[in-house]
């Protein structure tokens, strides 16, 4: 059955989710989600493969990283206007904040990651919590 397939270009360290674990595995999360929508065919997507497995083990502590089969999970990709691939969106409390679209380095996506979430938390929180890319000492 097509909604309960995940991808087969498995990233460890980074769960797939599908049509049906979205809404509690991202858009319920207690913390910042990043989701790659992804496909098998997809060089883009295999070579932030790496990337994705690297931040999700740095930042588990602040960021959950999971990936979509665009391909296999139509419903989620359309409802979230995916229509290239690798995109990437980062969730906060279950709104879109990050929209990007290509494979990147590890730095470069960090420091996108890090601008606009401190960009949303200045809008939206009284109190800005610690950096997501900032190690603590």
């Amino acid at each position: 059955m097509p909604s309960e397939r995940l991808t087969t270009m498995h990233t460890p360290g980074v769960p797939d989710i599908t049509d049906d674990t979205f809404a509690a595995e991202v858009l319920a999360a207690d913390r910042p989600v990043l989701v790659k929508f992804t496909a098998d065919w997809c060089p883009g997507c295999r070579q932030l493969g790496p990337v994705l497995g690297a931040i999700a083990a740095e930042r588990a502590d602040r960021l959950k990283v999971v990936q979509l089969d665009a391909d296999h999970h139509p419903a989620t990709t359309a409802a979230h206007g995916v229509l290239a691939l690798p995109t990437l969106i980062l969730f906060d409390a279950g709104e879109p904040v990050l929209r990007l679209v290509g494979s990147r380095s590890r730095q470069r996506l960090l420091r996108e990651i890090d601008a606009a979430w401190e960009a949303h938390r200045e809008g939206g929180a009284a109190q800005k919590p610690p950096s997501m890319l900032t190690k603590r000492e």
